[in-house]
Protein backbone atom coordinates (compact mmCIF):
# COMPACT_ATOMS: atom_id res chain seq x y z
CA UNK A 1 0.00 0.00 0.00
CA UNK A 2 1.51 3.35 -1.03
CA UNK A 3 1.37 6.54 1.05
CA UNK A 4 -1.66 7.95 -0.76
CA UNK A 5 -3.65 4.75 -0.22
CA UNK A 6 -2.79 4.81 3.48
CA UNK A 7 -3.94 8.44 3.65
CA UNK A 8 -7.26 7.61 2.01
CA UNK A 9 -7.76 4.64 4.33
CA UNK A 10 -7.36 6.85 7.40
CA UNK A 11 -9.96 9.24 5.99
CA UNK A 12 -12.45 6.48 5.21
CA UNK A 13 -12.04 4.03 8.08
CA UNK A 14 -14.49 4.52 10.96
CA UNK A 15 -11.78 3.36 13.39
CA UNK A 16 -10.11 6.79 13.18
CA UNK A 17 -11.97 9.55 15.00
CA UNK A 18 -13.38 12.75 13.54
CA UNK A 19 -10.65 14.97 14.97
CA UNK A 20 -8.03 12.88 13.18
CA UNK A 21 -9.93 13.02 9.90
CA UNK A 22 -10.37 16.77 10.11
CA UNK A 23 -6.63 17.20 10.62
CA UNK A 24 -5.94 15.07 7.55
CA UNK A 25 -8.52 16.84 5.42
CA UNK A 26 -6.64 20.11 6.01
CA UNK A 27 -3.60 18.76 4.16
CA UNK A 28 -5.56 17.27 1.23
CA UNK A 29 -3.85 19.65 -1.23
CA UNK A 30 -0.35 19.23 0.20
CA UNK A 31 1.09 16.17 -1.51
CA UNK A 32 4.51 16.55 0.14
CA UNK A 33 2.99 16.65 3.64
CA UNK A 34 0.79 13.63 2.92
CA UNK A 35 3.84 11.69 1.77
CA UNK A 36 5.86 12.70 4.86
CA UNK A 37 3.06 11.50 7.15
CA UNK A 38 2.37 8.20 5.39
CA UNK A 39 5.39 7.10 3.34
CA UNK A 40 6.45 4.84 6.23
CA UNK A 41 5.39 3.71 9.67
CA UNK A 42 6.97 5.63 12.53
CA UNK A 43 9.99 3.56 13.39
CA UNK A 44 9.82 1.65 16.65
CA UNK A 45 13.51 1.14 17.24
CA UNK A 46 15.73 -0.16 19.99
CA UNK A 47 15.00 2.95 22.07
CA UNK A 48 11.26 3.04 21.41
CA UNK A 49 9.91 5.74 19.13
CA UNK A 50 9.99 9.51 18.85
CA UNK A 51 8.48 11.82 16.29
CA UNK A 52 6.27 14.78 15.47
CA UNK A 53 2.77 14.74 16.99
CA UNK A 54 0.03 14.47 14.39
CA UNK A 55 -2.21 12.20 12.34
CA UNK A 56 -0.54 9.60 10.14
CA UNK A 57 1.47 6.41 10.28
CA UNK A 58 4.74 8.36 10.48
CA UNK A 59 3.59 10.52 13.39
CA UNK A 60 3.09 10.16 17.13
CA UNK A 61 -0.62 9.90 17.90
CA UNK A 62 -2.90 7.76 20.04
CA UNK A 63 -3.11 5.15 17.29
CA UNK A 64 0.65 4.68 16.90
CA UNK A 65 0.97 4.70 20.71
CA UNK A 66 -1.70 2.01 20.97
CA UNK A 67 -0.01 -0.07 18.27
CA UNK A 68 3.34 0.13 20.07
CA UNK A 69 1.69 -0.89 23.32
CA UNK A 70 -0.12 -3.81 21.70
CA UNK A 71 3.23 -5.02 20.40
CA UNK A 72 4.67 -4.72 23.91
CA UNK A 73 1.68 -6.59 25.36
CA UNK A 74 2.10 -9.38 22.81
CA UNK A 75 5.77 -9.70 23.71
CA UNK A 76 5.07 -9.75 27.45
CA UNK A 77 2.51 -12.51 26.89
CA UNK A 78 5.21 -14.59 25.18
CA UNK A 79 8.39 -13.72 27.06
CA UNK A 80 7.47 -11.83 30.22
CA UNK A 81 5.10 -12.13 33.17
CA UNK A 82 1.67 -10.62 32.57
CA UNK A 83 0.77 -10.85 36.25
CA UNK A 84 3.39 -8.29 37.29
CA UNK A 85 2.03 -5.42 35.22
CA UNK A 86 3.67 -2.35 33.67
CA UNK A 87 4.54 1.03 35.25
CA UNK A 88 3.81 4.15 33.17
CA UNK A 89 4.90 7.77 33.47
CA UNK A 90 5.03 10.84 31.26
CA UNK A 91 6.47 14.32 31.03
CA UNK A 92 4.80 17.67 30.29
CA UNK A 93 4.59 17.51 26.50
CA UNK A 94 1.49 17.93 24.37
CA UNK A 95 -0.83 14.92 24.75
CA UNK A 96 1.57 13.09 27.07
CA UNK A 97 -1.19 12.29 29.57
CA UNK A 98 -3.51 11.16 26.79
CA UNK A 99 -0.83 8.90 25.33
CA UNK A 100 0.12 7.44 28.73
CA UNK A 101 -3.53 6.68 29.47
CA UNK A 102 -4.02 5.13 26.02
CA UNK A 103 -1.07 2.83 26.68
CA UNK A 104 -2.51 1.84 30.06
CA UNK A 105 -5.88 0.92 28.56
CA UNK A 106 -4.32 -1.22 25.83
CA UNK A 107 -2.36 -3.11 28.46
CA UNK A 108 -5.50 -3.56 30.56
CA UNK A 109 -7.39 -4.89 27.55
CA UNK A 110 -4.65 -7.51 27.24
CA UNK A 111 -5.00 -8.56 30.88
CA UNK A 112 -1.88 -6.68 32.00
CA UNK A 113 -2.22 -4.35 34.98
CA UNK A 114 -1.15 -0.75 34.36
CA UNK A 115 0.36 1.33 37.18
CA UNK A 116 0.11 4.98 36.17
CA UNK A 117 1.50 8.01 38.00
CA UNK A 118 -1.13 10.63 38.75
CA UNK A 119 0.79 13.37 36.91
CA UNK A 120 4.10 14.04 35.22
CA UNK A 121 7.19 12.49 36.78
CA UNK A 122 10.89 12.41 35.82
CA UNK A 123 12.13 9.55 33.66
CA UNK A 124 14.47 8.27 36.41
CA UNK A 125 11.56 7.91 38.82
CA UNK A 126 9.84 5.67 36.27
CA UNK A 127 12.98 3.52 36.19
CA UNK A 128 12.94 3.44 40.00
CA UNK A 129 9.22 2.57 40.11
CA UNK A 130 9.65 -0.40 37.73
CA UNK A 131 12.08 -1.95 40.19
CA UNK A 132 10.12 -1.02 43.33
CA UNK A 133 6.80 -2.28 41.97
CA UNK A 134 8.51 -5.33 40.49
CA UNK A 135 6.72 -4.86 37.17
CA UNK A 136 7.60 -6.71 34.01
CA UNK A 137 8.13 -3.48 32.07
CA UNK A 138 7.80 0.28 32.10
CA UNK A 139 6.70 2.96 29.63
CA UNK A 140 7.85 6.58 29.62
CA UNK A 141 6.01 9.00 27.35
CA UNK A 142 8.55 11.71 26.54
CA UNK A 143 10.52 13.29 23.73
CA UNK A 144 13.30 14.37 26.09
CA UNK A 145 14.81 17.65 24.84
CA UNK A 146 13.24 17.67 21.36
CA UNK A 147 11.26 20.72 20.15
CA UNK A 148 7.65 21.11 21.37
CA UNK A 149 6.05 19.49 18.32
CA UNK A 150 7.60 16.14 19.29
CA UNK A 151 6.61 13.37 21.64
CA UNK A 152 7.84 9.83 22.15
CA UNK A 153 7.61 6.48 23.86
CA UNK A 154 10.38 4.58 25.66
CA UNK A 155 10.14 1.02 26.95
CA UNK A 156 11.91 -0.33 30.04
CA UNK A 157 12.31 -3.94 31.10
CA UNK A 158 12.03 -5.38 34.61
CA UNK A 159 15.52 -4.27 35.67
CA UNK A 160 14.51 -0.62 35.22
CA UNK A 161 16.74 -0.09 32.18
CA UNK A 162 15.63 0.71 28.66
CA UNK A 163 15.21 -2.40 26.55
CA UNK A 164 18.30 -4.05 25.08
CA UNK A 165 18.83 -7.38 23.32
CA UNK A 166 17.01 -9.69 23.12
CA UNK A 167 13.95 -7.79 24.33
CA UNK A 168 14.40 -4.84 21.96
CA UNK A 169 14.33 -6.94 18.79
CA UNK A 170 11.53 -9.09 20.17
CA UNK A 171 9.30 -6.10 20.91
CA UNK A 172 10.15 -4.47 17.58
CA UNK A 173 9.09 -7.64 15.77
CA UNK A 174 5.77 -7.73 17.62
CA UNK A 175 5.08 -4.05 16.88
CA UNK A 176 5.96 -4.44 13.20
CA UNK A 177 3.72 -7.50 12.92
CA UNK A 178 0.63 -5.36 13.59
CA UNK A 179 -0.63 -4.23 10.18
CA UNK A 180 -4.18 -3.27 11.12
CA UNK A 181 -4.73 -0.59 13.76
CA UNK A 182 -8.25 -1.84 14.39
CA UNK A 183 -6.84 -5.12 15.71
CA UNK A 184 -5.34 -3.33 18.71
CA UNK A 185 -7.25 -4.19 21.88
CA UNK A 186 -8.46 -1.42 24.19
CA UNK A 187 -11.03 -0.98 26.94
CA UNK A 188 -12.39 2.02 28.83
CA UNK A 189 -10.81 3.30 32.03
CA UNK A 190 -13.93 2.28 33.96
CA UNK A 191 -13.72 -1.29 32.66
CA UNK A 192 -10.01 -1.43 33.47
CA UNK A 193 -10.57 -0.22 37.02
CA UNK A 194 -13.43 -2.66 37.60
CA UNK A 195 -11.18 -5.50 36.43
CA UNK A 196 -8.41 -4.39 38.79
CA UNK A 197 -6.14 -3.65 35.84
CA UNK A 198 -5.65 0.10 36.29
CA UNK A 199 -4.05 1.66 39.36
CA UNK A 200 -2.71 5.10 40.17
CA UNK A 201 0.71 4.84 41.81
CA UNK A 202 0.58 5.93 45.47
CA UNK A 203 2.38 9.12 46.60
CA UNK A 204 4.67 7.00 48.79
CA UNK A 205 6.66 6.25 45.62
CA UNK A 206 7.78 9.89 45.54
CA UNK A 207 8.74 9.77 49.22
CA UNK A 208 10.74 6.57 48.83
CA UNK A 209 12.48 7.82 45.71
CA UNK A 210 13.58 11.08 47.34
CA UNK A 211 14.69 9.31 50.52
CA UNK A 212 16.75 6.85 48.46
CA UNK A 213 18.53 9.72 46.70
CA UNK A 214 19.18 11.59 49.94
CA UNK A 215 20.92 8.50 51.29
CA UNK A 216 23.43 8.85 48.44
CA UNK A 217 24.67 12.19 49.75
CA UNK A 218 28.41 12.10 50.43
CA UNK A 219 28.82 15.31 52.46
CA UNK A 220 25.47 16.30 53.92
CA UNK A 221 27.17 17.98 56.88
CA UNK A 222 28.98 20.39 54.52
CA UNK A 223 25.66 21.63 53.13
CA UNK A 224 24.53 22.79 56.54
CA UNK A 225 27.82 24.63 57.09
CA UNK A 226 27.72 26.70 53.90
CA UNK A 227 24.00 26.83 53.03
CA UNK A 228 23.51 30.38 54.38
CA UNK A 229 26.09 31.78 51.99
CA UNK A 230 25.63 29.47 49.02
CA UNK A 231 23.04 30.48 46.40
CA UNK A 232 21.71 28.25 43.65
CA UNK A 233 19.60 29.23 40.66
CA UNK A 234 17.61 26.34 39.22
CA UNK A 235 15.31 25.93 36.23
CA UNK A 236 13.31 22.84 35.23
CA UNK A 237 12.81 24.37 31.75
CA UNK A 238 9.03 23.94 32.15
CA UNK A 239 9.44 20.21 32.79
CA UNK A 240 9.19 17.39 35.31
CA UNK A 241 12.21 18.22 37.49
CA UNK A 242 10.69 21.15 39.35
CA UNK A 243 9.01 19.45 42.32
CA UNK A 244 11.56 16.68 43.04
CA UNK A 245 14.60 18.93 42.66
CA UNK A 246 13.21 21.66 44.90
CA UNK A 247 12.19 19.04 47.44
CA UNK A 248 15.50 17.22 47.62
CA UNK A 249 17.60 20.39 47.82
CA UNK A 250 15.37 21.72 50.56
CA UNK A 251 15.43 18.50 52.58
CA UNK A 252 19.22 18.32 52.35
CA UNK A 253 19.51 21.81 53.80
CA UNK A 254 20.10 24.17 50.88
CA UNK A 255 18.42 27.35 52.07
CA UNK A 256 18.97 29.65 49.09
CA UNK A 257 17.54 27.93 46.02
CA UNK A 258 16.07 30.41 43.54
CA UNK A 259 13.83 28.94 40.86
CA UNK A 260 13.31 30.75 37.55
CA UNK A 261 9.65 31.71 37.91
CA UNK A 262 9.00 32.01 34.16
CA UNK A 263 10.12 28.39 33.64
CA UNK A 264 8.81 26.78 36.82
CA UNK A 265 5.40 25.55 35.70
CA UNK A 266 4.88 22.78 33.12
CA UNK A 267 4.51 24.24 29.63
CA UNK A 268 4.34 21.94 26.60
CA UNK A 269 5.20 24.85 24.29
CA UNK A 270 8.41 25.66 26.19
CA UNK A 271 7.48 29.25 25.55
CA UNK A 272 10.62 30.86 27.01
CA UNK A 273 13.14 28.87 24.95
CA UNK A 274 13.55 27.83 21.34
CA UNK A 275 14.74 24.35 22.24
CA UNK A 276 14.44 22.90 25.79
CA UNK A 277 17.95 21.44 25.86
CA UNK A 278 20.29 22.13 28.83
CA UNK A 279 23.24 21.61 26.47
CA UNK A 280 22.36 24.95 24.84
CA UNK A 281 23.62 28.12 26.61
CA UNK A 282 20.61 30.07 25.30
CA UNK A 283 18.22 28.24 27.65
CA UNK A 284 20.14 29.76 30.59
CA UNK A 285 19.32 33.39 29.69
CA UNK A 286 16.57 33.85 32.29
CA UNK A 287 18.51 31.83 34.85
CA UNK A 288 21.56 34.04 34.38
CA UNK A 289 19.47 37.17 34.88
CA UNK A 290 18.20 35.73 38.15
CA UNK A 291 21.70 34.62 39.12
CA UNK A 292 22.98 38.16 38.72
CA UNK A 293 20.16 39.47 40.92
CA UNK A 294 20.85 36.92 43.64
CA UNK A 295 24.65 36.84 43.26
CA UNK A 296 24.34 33.07 42.84
CA UNK A 297 27.21 30.60 42.97
CA UNK A 298 25.74 27.93 40.71
CA UNK A 299 23.14 27.62 37.94
CA UNK A 300 21.53 24.29 37.05
CA UNK A 301 18.95 23.33 34.41
CA UNK A 302 17.16 20.04 33.69
CA UNK A 303 15.66 18.90 30.43
CA UNK A 304 11.86 18.34 30.30
CA UNK A 305 11.88 14.72 31.52
CA UNK A 306 14.64 15.48 34.06
CA UNK A 307 17.12 12.82 33.13
CA UNK A 308 19.82 15.32 32.13
CA UNK A 309 21.32 18.38 33.80
CA UNK A 310 23.41 21.27 32.51
CA UNK A 311 25.27 23.75 34.69
CA UNK A 312 27.00 27.14 34.65
CA UNK A 313 29.72 28.14 37.11
CA UNK A 314 31.78 31.26 37.75
CA UNK A 315 35.42 31.45 36.80
CA UNK A 316 38.04 33.28 38.87
CA UNK A 317 37.04 36.63 37.30
CA UNK A 318 33.37 36.14 38.16
CA UNK A 319 32.28 35.37 34.59
CA UNK A 320 29.81 32.53 33.98
CA UNK A 321 31.10 29.44 32.18
CA UNK A 322 28.95 26.62 30.78
CA UNK A 323 30.45 23.24 31.55
CA UNK A 324 29.82 20.44 29.10
CA UNK A 325 28.77 16.90 29.92
CA UNK A 326 32.31 15.56 29.85
CA UNK A 327 33.55 18.22 32.25
CA UNK A 328 30.73 17.65 34.74
CA UNK A 329 31.25 13.89 34.41
CA UNK A 330 34.93 14.01 35.36
CA UNK A 331 34.23 16.48 38.18
CA UNK A 332 31.60 14.17 39.63
CA UNK A 333 33.85 11.14 39.16
CA UNK A 334 36.71 12.69 41.12
CA UNK A 335 34.39 14.08 43.80
CA UNK A 336 32.78 10.69 44.34
CA UNK A 337 36.12 8.87 44.43
CA UNK A 338 37.60 11.39 46.85
CA UNK A 339 34.67 11.19 49.24
CA UNK A 340 33.66 7.54 49.26
CA UNK A 341 34.23 5.92 52.64
CA UNK A 342 36.12 3.23 50.75
CA UNK A 343 36.64 2.55 47.07
CA UNK A 344 35.41 -0.97 46.31
CA UNK A 345 37.82 -3.55 44.99
CA UNK A 346 37.26 -3.92 41.25
CA UNK A 347 35.38 -0.63 41.31
CA UNK A 348 34.38 0.54 37.83
CA UNK A 349 33.18 3.68 36.13
CA UNK A 350 31.14 3.09 32.97
CA UNK A 351 31.05 5.53 30.07
CA UNK A 352 30.08 5.47 26.39
CA UNK A 353 32.51 5.28 23.47
CA UNK A 354 31.96 8.98 22.65
CA UNK A 355 32.52 10.17 26.23
CA UNK A 356 35.80 11.78 27.32
CA UNK A 357 38.98 9.73 27.65
CA UNK A 358 39.99 12.01 30.53
CA UNK A 359 38.37 9.52 32.87
CA UNK A 360 41.22 7.05 32.19
CA UNK A 361 44.01 8.87 34.07
CA UNK A 362 41.55 9.62 36.88
CA UNK A 363 40.71 5.93 37.13
CA UNK A 364 44.40 5.05 37.16
CA UNK A 365 44.99 7.40 40.08
CA UNK A 366 42.29 5.71 42.16
CA UNK A 367 43.11 2.20 40.92
CA UNK A 368 39.70 1.54 39.40
CA UNK A 369 38.55 0.32 35.99
CA UNK A 370 36.78 2.08 33.12
CA UNK A 371 34.33 0.22 30.89
CA UNK A 372 33.04 1.51 27.55
CA UNK A 373 29.59 0.91 26.08
CA UNK A 374 27.80 1.96 22.93
CA UNK A 375 26.17 5.39 22.93
CA UNK A 376 22.98 5.39 24.97
CA UNK A 377 22.55 5.14 28.71
CA UNK A 378 20.59 1.92 28.36
CA UNK A 379 23.89 0.15 27.73
CA UNK A 380 25.27 1.51 30.99
CA UNK A 381 22.11 0.23 32.71
CA UNK A 382 22.67 -3.17 31.09
CA UNK A 383 26.21 -3.35 32.51
CA UNK A 384 24.96 -2.54 36.02
CA UNK A 385 22.59 -5.50 35.71
CA UNK A 386 25.42 -7.72 34.51
CA UNK A 387 27.65 -6.59 37.39
CA UNK A 388 24.90 -7.51 39.85
CA UNK A 389 24.42 -10.90 38.17
CA UNK A 390 28.12 -11.68 38.46
CA UNK A 391 28.88 -11.69 34.74
CA UNK A 392 31.84 -9.42 35.51
CA UNK A 393 33.94 -9.31 38.66
CA UNK A 394 33.31 -5.58 38.96
CA UNK A 395 31.53 -3.13 41.27
CA UNK A 396 29.62 -0.20 39.81
CA UNK A 397 30.67 3.22 41.12
CA UNK A 398 29.38 5.77 38.62
CA UNK A 399 28.20 6.04 35.03
CA UNK A 400 28.09 9.02 32.68
CA UNK A 401 27.84 10.06 29.06
CA UNK A 402 28.87 13.23 27.25
CA UNK A 403 25.27 14.22 26.57
CA UNK A 404 24.76 15.42 30.16
CA UNK A 405 23.61 12.10 31.61
CA UNK A 406 24.84 10.77 34.97
CA UNK A 407 23.90 8.03 37.42
CA UNK A 408 25.24 7.67 40.94
CA UNK A 409 23.67 4.75 42.80
CA UNK A 410 21.83 1.74 41.41
CA UNK A 411 18.30 2.77 42.45
CA UNK A 412 17.60 3.44 38.76
CA UNK A 413 19.07 2.01 35.60
CA UNK A 414 18.84 5.16 33.52
CA UNK A 415 20.48 8.53 33.80
CA UNK A 416 19.07 10.45 36.76
CA UNK A 417 19.21 14.23 36.77
CA UNK A 418 17.53 14.45 40.18
CA UNK A 419 20.38 12.66 41.96
CA UNK A 420 22.92 14.38 39.67
CA UNK A 421 21.48 17.85 40.42
CA UNK A 422 21.64 17.03 44.14
CA UNK A 423 25.22 15.80 43.88
CA UNK A 424 26.41 18.75 41.76
CA UNK A 425 24.98 21.19 44.31
CA UNK A 426 26.64 19.26 47.13
CA UNK A 427 29.95 19.09 45.24
CA UNK A 428 29.92 22.83 44.60
CA UNK A 429 29.15 23.50 48.28
CA UNK A 430 31.96 21.14 49.31
CA UNK A 431 34.56 22.93 47.20
CA UNK A 432 33.22 26.28 48.42
CA UNK A 433 33.91 25.09 51.98
CA UNK A 434 37.47 24.26 50.88
CA UNK A 435 38.02 27.76 49.52
CA UNK A 436 37.77 26.54 45.93
CA UNK A 437 35.07 26.23 43.25
CA UNK A 438 33.96 23.86 40.51
CA UNK A 439 35.79 25.97 37.93
CA UNK A 440 39.04 25.99 39.91
CA UNK A 441 38.80 22.24 40.51
CA UNK A 442 38.33 21.63 36.80
CA UNK A 443 41.40 23.73 36.00
CA UNK A 444 43.39 21.79 38.61
CA UNK A 445 42.29 18.52 37.05
CA UNK A 446 43.40 19.68 33.60
CA UNK A 447 46.82 20.48 35.01
CA UNK A 448 47.01 17.08 36.70
CA UNK A 449 45.53 14.82 34.00
CA UNK A 450 46.02 16.74 30.76
CA UNK A 451 43.87 19.08 28.70
CA UNK A 452 41.12 16.98 27.14
CA UNK A 453 38.73 18.74 24.81
CA UNK A 454 35.72 17.38 22.99
CA UNK A 455 33.00 18.69 20.72
CA UNK A 456 30.05 17.55 18.65
CA UNK A 457 28.82 18.57 15.22
CA UNK A 458 25.31 17.44 14.30
CA UNK A 459 23.85 17.89 10.83
CA UNK A 460 20.07 17.81 10.71
CA UNK A 461 18.66 15.91 7.73
CA UNK A 462 14.88 15.47 8.16
CA UNK A 463 12.49 13.32 6.23
CA UNK A 464 12.95 10.48 3.79
CA UNK A 465 15.56 12.31 1.74
CA UNK A 466 17.51 13.21 4.86
CA UNK A 467 17.65 9.60 6.03
CA UNK A 468 18.99 8.56 2.65
CA UNK A 469 21.73 11.19 2.88
CA UNK A 470 22.72 10.04 6.38
CA UNK A 471 22.98 6.45 5.16
CA UNK A 472 25.04 7.54 2.15
CA UNK A 473 27.54 9.52 4.26
CA UNK A 474 28.12 6.58 6.59
CA UNK A 475 28.41 4.13 3.72
CA UNK A 476 30.99 6.33 1.97
CA UNK A 477 33.07 6.77 5.15
CA UNK A 478 32.94 3.02 5.71
CA UNK A 479 34.07 2.15 2.19
CA UNK A 480 36.45 5.08 1.64
CA UNK A 481 37.80 5.66 5.12
CA UNK A 482 40.29 8.51 5.58
CA UNK A 483 43.92 7.49 6.06
CA UNK A 484 44.77 10.77 7.77
CA UNK A 485 42.89 13.56 9.53
CA UNK A 486 44.42 16.97 10.26
CA UNK A 487 47.77 15.66 9.08
CA UNK A 488 47.74 12.82 11.60
CA UNK A 489 47.69 9.21 10.49
CA UNK A 490 44.56 7.18 11.23
CA UNK A 491 46.01 4.20 13.12
CA UNK A 492 42.84 2.34 14.12
CA UNK A 493 39.42 2.13 12.50
CA UNK A 494 36.56 0.67 14.50
CA UNK A 495 33.44 -0.39 12.63
CA UNK A 496 30.76 -1.24 15.16
CA UNK A 497 28.39 -2.39 12.44
CA UNK A 498 30.88 -5.09 11.44
CA UNK A 499 31.94 -5.40 15.11
CA UNK A 500 35.58 -5.23 14.03
CA UNK A 501 38.61 -3.13 14.90
CA UNK A 502 41.24 -2.66 12.20
CA UNK A 503 44.84 -1.82 13.13
CA UNK A 504 45.83 0.10 10.01
CA UNK A 505 49.55 -0.06 10.81
CA UNK A 506 49.84 -3.83 11.22
CA UNK A 507 46.78 -4.86 9.22
CA UNK A 508 45.49 -6.91 12.15
CA UNK A 509 41.77 -7.29 12.80
CA UNK A 510 40.10 -7.93 16.14
CA UNK A 511 36.54 -8.38 17.31
CA UNK A 512 34.71 -5.59 19.12
CA UNK A 513 32.93 -6.95 22.16
CA UNK A 514 29.96 -4.62 21.85
CA UNK A 515 26.57 -5.01 20.11
CA UNK A 516 26.24 -4.25 16.41
CA UNK A 517 25.63 -0.54 15.76
CA UNK A 518 25.98 1.79 12.78
CA UNK A 519 28.98 3.63 14.23
CA UNK A 520 32.46 4.38 12.87
CA UNK A 521 35.37 5.49 15.03
CA UNK A 522 38.83 6.62 13.93
CA UNK A 523 41.81 6.77 16.29
CA UNK A 524 44.65 9.06 15.23
CA UNK A 525 48.36 8.76 15.94
CA UNK A 526 48.18 11.67 18.41
CA UNK A 527 45.35 9.97 20.41
CA UNK A 528 42.63 12.13 18.87
CA UNK A 529 39.31 10.37 18.27
CA UNK A 530 36.62 10.93 15.65
CA UNK A 531 33.31 9.07 15.90
CA UNK A 532 30.41 9.18 13.43
CA UNK A 533 26.92 7.84 14.04
CA UNK A 534 23.28 8.60 13.19
CA UNK A 535 21.20 9.96 16.06
CA UNK A 536 18.87 7.40 17.56
CA UNK A 537 16.22 9.99 18.40
CA UNK A 538 16.44 12.79 15.83
CA UNK A 539 16.97 13.07 12.04
CA UNK A 540 20.66 13.92 12.46
CA UNK A 541 24.10 12.55 11.73
CA UNK A 542 26.54 13.23 14.56
CA UNK A 543 30.30 13.73 14.51
CA UNK A 544 32.14 13.49 17.83
CA UNK A 545 35.65 14.88 18.27
CA UNK A 546 38.07 14.28 21.13
CA UNK A 547 41.64 15.57 21.51
CA UNK A 548 44.25 16.00 24.22
CA UNK A 549 47.21 18.36 24.57
CA UNK A 550 49.47 19.88 27.21
CA UNK A 551 47.71 23.25 27.36
CA UNK A 552 44.22 24.63 26.96
CA UNK A 553 45.23 26.70 23.93
CA UNK A 554 46.91 23.78 22.18
CA UNK A 555 43.93 21.50 22.82
CA UNK A 556 41.48 24.09 21.49
CA UNK A 557 43.57 24.66 18.39
CA UNK A 558 43.85 20.94 17.72
CA UNK A 559 40.13 20.38 18.28
CA UNK A 560 39.16 23.05 15.77
CA UNK A 561 41.62 21.71 13.22
CA UNK A 562 40.35 18.13 13.55
CA UNK A 563 36.74 19.30 13.23
CA UNK A 564 37.50 21.32 10.10
CA UNK A 565 39.40 18.44 8.52
CA UNK A 566 36.55 15.96 9.09
CA UNK A 567 33.71 18.24 8.10
CA UNK A 568 35.51 19.02 4.84
CA UNK A 569 35.35 15.30 4.06
CA UNK A 570 31.56 15.21 4.16
CA UNK A 571 30.62 18.53 2.59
Amino acid sequence: MNYKEKYEKWLENDYFDQETKEELEKISNDEEEIEERFYTDLDFGTGGMRGIIGAGTNRVNKYTIRKATQGLANYIAKEGDKSKGVAISHDNRHKSRQFATAAALVLAANGIKAYLFDDLRPTPELSYAVRELNTTAGIMVTASHNPPEYNGYKVYWNDGAQIVAPHDEGIISEVNAINDFSKVEIISKEEAKQAGLFEIIAPRMDDEYIETLKNLSLNEEIIKKVSNDFDIVYTPLHGAGNIPVQRILDELGFENVHVVAEQEEPDPDFSTVDYPNPEEPAVFDLAMDLAEEENADLIMANDPDADRVGIAVKDTSGEWNFLNGNQVGVLLSEYILENLASIPENGTIIKTIVTTEMINPIANKYNIDVMNTLTGFKYIGEKIKEFKAGKYDKKYIFGFEESYGYLYGTHARDKDAIVATMLIAEMAAYYESQGSSLYEELMRMYEEYGYYKADLEAIRMPGKEGQEKINAILADLRENSPTEINGEEVVVKKDYLARKSYDLESGAESKLDLPESNVLQFELADDSLVTVRPSGTEPKIKFYFSVTADSDEAAEEKLNAVKESVMNLVE
